[in-house]
């Protein structure tokens, strides 16, 4: 089994400062075990700041103030709501390359409920300004976002799911990542775009249709390119948009923005959690198919809409 995904970035992370002293890798967090060579090999490149993720930030301007490329590592959603205010003020608005790494995209900490969900986080940091934002949907795509922060620092929140995913690029991915958007499957009328734990989740839908439609993992988040956009979609009839995340503000919204702004003229259907907090647990699965965004529910949302 491939290593999870945070492991992948931190080790990534980790090799670089073995290089580079200037780096420094923050955690709130201490369970994650690629953190343990940090501690062990280059305890001056490491601070565990406790549970105290605002401080955290702060404590990653003033060390990003004096030259250091600093990564900050927590559970997702309180590296971004919890830091909100934060975030804008001591990284945004004073334009410092920090890379805020959250760990548990949607709804990975399935049975933590709400509190350890993370389908806010992508409207909350896409409003604030001058970041970027990545979703990782594989290995190959985890590892092309920690050496692009490792070799250009710049504002960022990499978005990572908690769970093992399946290998979707097979190692040609570069090509892809630069632009932001990759065809992960080809089909023909309808491009439904995704990313992360959901990619899986589409491929797994199209068994339930009758179209065999395209598959597209949306890497980067903000910005997106129009071009590359307008390049990868002019051939499609419809768009859709699948996300773990709340309607409001997530990939379906940015999409739509962008489809408007640059008129592509594309009908298109967003999927995602509607405006509701599921607090039942039993599972990523059942939450999924309460929030109706499981396999056979994309399914037939695409259907009807195309119908």
């Amino acid at each position: 089994m491939s290593a999870l995904p945070r492991d992948v970035f931190i080790d990534c992370v980790y090799r670089a400062a073995l290089e580079d002293p200037n780096i420094i890798f923050i955690s709130a967090d201490f369970g994650a075990k690629a953190l343990d060579q940090f501690r062990e090999n280059i305890p001056d490149q490491f601070v565990h700041i406790g549970i105290s993720e605002q401080n955290m930030i702060d404590f990653a301007a003033g060390l990003s103030q004096n030259g250091k490329n600093v990564f900050v590592y927590a559970m997702a959603p309180f590296v971004t709501l919890r830091c909100f205010e934060q975030i804008k003020v001591t990284l945004a608005s004073m334009k410092l390359p920090v890379t805020i790494l959250g760990v548990g995209a949607g709804y990975s900490y399935d049975d933590a409920g709400p509190t350890h969900y993370a389908t806010e986080d992508l409207s909350s940091m896409r409003s604030l300004g001058g970041i970027e934002i990545f979703s990782p949907s594989d290995t190959s795509a985890v590892e092309y976002a920690a050496k692009l922060c490792v070799e250009k620092p710049k504002l960022r929140y990499v978005r990572l799911d908690r769970k093992h995913l399946p290998d979707i690029y097979s190692g040609s991915s570069d090509e892809a990542l630069t632009k932001g958007i990759g065809c992960v499957r080809k089909g023909k009328e309808i491009a439904v775009l995704s990313n992360g734990y959901m990619i899986p989740k589409v491929i797994e839908s199209t068994a339930f249709m009758e179209v065999s439609p395209s598959i597209y993992d949306v890497f980067q988040m903000k910005p997106m390119s129009a071009n590359s956009f307008q390049e990868s979609l002019k051939d499609y009839d419809v768009l859709v948009t699948v996300e773990e995340h709340f309607l409001t503000g997530g990939l379906g919204s940015a999409v739509a923005e962008l489809v408007s702004d640059n008129r592509l003229n594309k009908p298109l259907l967003r999927i995602g959690i509607e405006d509701e907090y599921i607090l039942n647990n039993g599972g990523r699965d059942h939450i999924h198919e309460l929030a109706k965004i499981d396999p056979q529910s994309i399914a037939n949302k695409i259907k009807r809409y195309v119908s």
